[in-house]
């Protein structure tokens, strides 16, 4: 890579809400839909569609299942999310050490 790229920057990742939650999942295995929404302080609306965007790259894992008849919904970093994380943050900072 010559110069600063941002087209290297993978655009799924490179949303505030979407980096967010890779940030935290890549901290822990599993994370409930009520925990990320907290840790990256969104509304439900707004993180469903995040999710959603990055389970549809398949950068994320989705588990669903009931507790008491009450829905639970749990996510995690697939190994496609881990590495794809691990290339943008490669390439983050690439970026920043070039002078």
């Amino acid at each position: 890579m010559t110069d600063f790229d941002h087209q290297q920057l993978d655009d799924i990742i490179h949303s505030r809400i979407r980096l967010a939650v890779m940030s935290v999942l890549i901290s822990v295995e599993e994370a409930d839909f009520t925990f990320l929404r907290n840790k990256v302080n969104a509304t439900d609306g707004n993180i469903s569609v995040h999710l959603r965007k990055l389970e549809d790259a398949g950068y994320i894992a989705v588990n669903k299942v009931f507790i008491d008849r009450k829905p639970a919904t749990s996510y995690r970093l697939s190994a496609k999310g881990k590495k794809a994380f691990e290339v943008y943050i490669e390439r983050l900072e690439s970026f920043i050490k070039k002078k």
